[in-house]
């Protein structure tokens, strides 16, 4: 089975909240993915309830594309401590932890309900199960605690 590099990261030595780069996949005509590790909560010692990171999830999906160019997903890790980010091109850790501290910003301060999209059951395959109060008090948390660019060094944007 192939290797899988995020499994082979030492949980135990990052410093989370961070914004890491897992990798670039370079495509046969000169195309680059880059794949991006948003850790919100330090593995293993927290994770977020699943109704309020379903609603971060589909939060970040609009309002991270608004402010990086070339975002493809923005997908939730099963252990619920944050996200994978795909994009076109490269961007550097600081521009995508802005990015990201931005977006937790309007979830925490500015998104009412009205704003959340994908969330009846024609947009959304579990439309119940999200919790805009929870995503706003983990966001706020989160910012609280500062977003480094730099998964073992705290270095916050």
């Amino acid at each position: 089975m192939a290797k899988v590099e995020s499994f082979t990261l030492d949980h135990t030595k990052v410093k989370a909240p961070y914004v890491r780069l897992i990798t670039e996949e370079h495509g046969t005509k000169g195309d680059i993915i880059s794949n991006y590790d948003l850790r919100l909560v330090q593995p293993n010692e927290n994770a977020i309830p699943t109704a309020g990171l379903h609603t971060i999830e589909h939060l970040l999906a609009g309002l991270l594309r608004d402010r990086l160019d070339g975002v493809i997903d923005c997908s939730p890790f099963g252990c619920r401590t944050g996200f994978h980010l795909i994009t076109w091109g490269q961007h550097s850790t600081t521009e995508v932890a802005e990015a990201l501290k931005g977006s937790l910003d309007d979830i925490a301060n500015k998104i009412e309900w009205k704003d959340v999209q994908g969330t009846d059951k024609y947009s959304c395959g579990n439309y119940r199960d999200h919790s805009l109060f929870s995503a706003k008090q983990w966001s706020r948390d989160i910012l609280e605690k500062g977003i480094s660019d730099d998964p073992f060094e705290r270095h916050t944007v």
